[in-house]
């Protein structure tokens, strides 16, 4: 056997091997678990490149949680119907409404209340959109008396700012749009959001900078509501091949992310260590 037809065949090992580990008859109790109205209803925050944006040209909506709901509802059988929000309030309470079946969202302690989660998916890096007038270099420059940070209600990056600063004041506001105009009329000195979005933001805002490296990040999972224990084995299966499959990585690289890489296999929350 030539050596490309071994690689050939080594490659469609993985492949299917990778496979296995969602099965491919799935019974109609599951199926029911997964998708009680016919259809896969897929939550994500519609506003943030790492989960999903609009695209300009289209107007359809693109990224990773678009992609991997997709290839979910695809696996099931069944159609995929987004269910995009510009915050996460509404997510996590629609979770008890039965509003959507599945949602793609950082995994925090607080949200674990409302839904089980699977392990993650990818990994999230957080850093600072700062303006040119204010004078810091480094992350550690923005911790201090008198500066004003803005983030998302609830979001992420709150959580992690909430546990770990000491001396800025932090500015919650409920939406994307509304925190990055906080920072272009000067009421705040900084965004605290992942990479991915405060790069995306700085190209529209003039005079601003993202800082170099990163602060902190959110480990990305499949986010299920409590009491649909079928529905979660089967959610925590997807995500384990999606990634052995490298459909995350796909995911990931079409949607031309920065500071997001994906997470272990088999990987566990920081939140259960």
């Amino acid at each position: 056997m030539r050596a490309t037809d071994r690689l050939m065949v080594a490659l469609l090992a993985l492949v299917f091997s990778g496979c296995a580990n969602v099965p491919t008859t799935l019974g109609s109790d599951t199926r029911q678990a997964l998708a009680p109205t016919g259809k896969l209803r897929v939550a994500f925050i519609a506003t943030a490149p790492t989960h999903a944006i609009k695209d300009s040209a289209s107007g359809e909506l693109k990224g990773p949680a678009v992609d991997l709901g997709r290839e979910m509802a695809r696996r099931i059988g069944v159609p995929f119907e987004a269910v995009p929000h510009t915050s996460f309030p509404p997510v996590l309470a629609a979770a008890k409404s039965g509003a959507w079946d599945i949602a793609m969202m950082g995994i925090s302690a607080e949200r674990e209340k409302y839904v089980d989660f699977t392990s993650p998916y990818m990994i999230v890096q957080f850093s600072y959109l700062v303006s040119n007038a204010f004078p810091v270099s480094s992350f550690a420059d923005v911790d201090r008396p008198g500066v004003r940070i803005a983030v998302l209600e609830r979001s992420s990056p709150d959580a992690y700012l909430s546990r770990t600063l000491r001396n800025a004041a932090l500015v919650r506001l409920s939406t994307l749009p509304a925190v990055v105009q906080a920072l272009r009329d000067g009421k705040v000195d900084a965004i605290y959001a992942t990479k991915a979005t405060v790069l995306a933001q700085s190209v529209k805002l003039p005079g601003s900078r993202v800082l170099d490296g990163h602060s902190g990040g959110e480990e990305t999972a499949i986010a299920v509501p409590k009491g649909r224990e079928l529905a979660a084995a089967y959610a925590r299966q997807f995500v384990e091949a999606v990634k052995s499959e490298g459909i995350v990585k796909a995911a990931i690289d079409k949607a031309e992310l920065v500071g997001v890489v994906v997470a272990p296999p088999g990987a566990t929350s920081a939140s259960k260590q």
